[in-house]
């Protein structure tokens, strides 16, 4: 089955200042240009989920696809609903701007986490060392509807969501990743490179 990598930007940045991480550089790239070598060759297609910044993130040259106006500000929710909205295939994969460093079989680790749930669409998500990546995510669009009204009743934890829809758990062990949410993140990280 085809599948479409969504690449979550349309966050605020609030903890970086207001800045916007995707573009943000990280070993003298932008952090997005990363995660577009490291997802693009595991799924079939790369869209761009923004709401800010439009000009610059077109020089990537993908699709761009923003938050539903009714769902702006609720989240990484938001993003993954406008991914299931805009997707060409039935499965989308996404994974957040700040996660530079994805494991070289992050899709089929999802897919494989999301084919114990028989009796409901694929839906998984990434745990590793302890910690829950609920971004880093495989959905099916059928998920779309049920999504959107969760949001409209105000429940925006990514976390939550995920684990009432009892989604499927990709555990991968000791992977800790770069994850870039304060300005200090990226300090230590460019200092120690």
């Amino acid at each position: 089955m085809r599948i479409t990598g969504v690449i979550l930007a349309g966050g605020r940045g609030t903890r970086m200042g207001g800045v916007e991480k995707g573009l943000l550089d990280w070993q003298g790239r932008p952090l997005i240009a990363h995660l577009i070598d490291a997802l693009a060759p595991q799924v079939d297609s790369l869209m761009l989920n923004v709401n800010r910044a439009h000009e610059r993130y077109a020089s990537f040259d993908l699709p761009l696809i923003g938050d539903a106006p009714e769902l702006a500000g609720l989240g990484p929710l938001a993003g993954l609903h406008s991914a299931l909205s805009h997707s060409p295939t039935e499965l989308v994969v996404c994974v957040p701007c700040d996660l530079p460093e994805l494991p070289y079989d992050l899709v089929q680790r999802l897919l494989a986490a999301s084919q114990g749930r028989r009796t409901s669409a694929p839906l998984s998500y990434v745990t590793s060392g302890g910690r829950t990546y609920p971004t880093l995510c495989l959905c099916h669009v059928a998920w779309r509807e049920p999504l959107a009204a969760s949001l409209r009743q105000g429940h925006c934890a990514a976390w939550r969501w995920f684990d009432a829809q009892q989604a499927g758990v990709a555990d991968l062990g000791v992977w800790v990743p770069e994850n870039f949410n304060t300005p200090e993140s990226l300090l230590h990280t460019k200092k120690t490179l």
